[in-house]
Order: C-alpha cells, then sequence, then structure tokens
C-alpha cells in the first residue's frame, strides 16, 4: 500500500458498503465506483487500497467470518460436532457471506491469485475446521480424510451453485448420517 495510512473508519466503510451492496444486488452488481459512493469515499481511496471488487469483498468476508463465525464446537460428541459445524457453516453460506464465496470462486477461475488468497483466507481454514471435527472419531481410521472434506463441502457447493436443492440443518444432518454409515 503507497500513498496515506488508511483511515480505519474509511475502510470500514468502504467494507460495510461491499457487504451491503453484494447482499442488495448479488456479487456480480457491485462495481468499485457504487462501493465508494456507497461508503461516501473517492473512487480513488477504493482504487489505492484495492485493486478489484473481488479483493474488496473478500477482505469485508475475511473480517464477517471471523467476526460471526462461532469456535469450531467440541462436546465430546463426534456426531454432534459435525452436524454443529455443518450448520453453522451452512447458515453462513445461505447469507450474503455464501453468494460473495460463490461469485470470488468465479472470478478466481480465471485469477490465480484470487484463487491462492480465497484459499488461504476462507477455504483452506474451513477445509482444517471440518477436518479436525472429522478427526474426532467420526470416520474410521482407513477413510481416506481429504476425499472425505472434498465430499462433504462437494455436496455444499454443488448445492450452492446449482440451486437445485437446500443447504440447511437437513442436509447437515443426512451428511452426519451418510458418514455414520461408513464405519
Amino acid at each position: 500500500m503507497t500513498g496515506r495510512p488508511r483511515s480505519e473508519a474509511a475502510r470500514k466503510a468502504i467494507l460495510q458498503a461491499a457487504l451491503d451492496l453484494c447482499a442488495r444486488d448479488g456479487y456480480q452488481g457491485v462495481t468499485m465506483k457504487g462501493i465508494a459512493q456507497a461508503a461516501g469515499s473517492g473512487r480513488q481511496t477504493v482504487y489505492r487500497w484495492w485493486q478489484t471488487k473481488a479483493q474488496v469483498l473478500l477482505e469485508a468476508l475475511t473480517e464477517v467470518m471471523a467476526e460471526r463465525m462461532p469456535p469450531t464446537p467440541d462436546s465430546g460428541d463426534p456426531r454432534a460436532d459435525l452436524v454443529a459445524f455443518l450448520e453453522q457453516t451452512f447458515t453462513l453460506a445461505q447469507g450474503v457471506s455464501g453468494h460473495i464465496v460463490v461469485g470470488l470462486m468465479a472470478d478466481a477461475q480465471s485469477d490465480p491469485e484470487l484463487a491462492a488468497d480465497l484459499r488461504a483466507t476462507i477455504i483452506g481454514p474451513r477445509r482444517a475446521a471440518l477436518r479436525s471435527v472429522l478427526e474426532r472419531g467420526v470416520l474410521p481410521p482407513d477413510v481416506d480424510l481429504e476425499l472425505t472434506v472434498d465430499l462433504v463441502f462437494g455436496a455444499m457447493w454443488y448445492r450452492l451453485l446449482n440451486r437445485h436443492a437446500e443447504v440447511n440443518a437437513e442436509l447437515a444432518e443426512e451428511i452426519a448420517g451418510l458418514l455414520a454409515r461408513i464405519r
């Protein structure tokens, strides 16, 4: 970052404006000009700190996830922890956060730097958290943990992208039940 240091108040206003615009207009409807206008900032201020709307929304999402994501459940009951973790994840995916991640993932298909940032800040930490829940005895030791993580999140992403079925508490229970039958 070059130029004047960031004003924390302006930064927060810009991030909130990006979230609000995405909630109202969808990911594709968000523009850097719109973010600046909604935040009461100049476009040059927004562009000085972020090069693309994807960068603004990724930072906004990272802050939202940090504030709204409860700690990974650890009640001593592996199945209950898995269901709670999935319900938390699916609840977040149903709101503006889910719309942002879907949009970011679409943009990341042609932007390797964004793809790496998305994996480092959002995807990787959620995979690690799910892995830690699964390692508590949800699965037999001979089941491939990484493949199971892919399968669980694959069901979520397939539903989010195709919108053919809900991503909700019922899906969390269904996944936990399916994994329990692997034993």
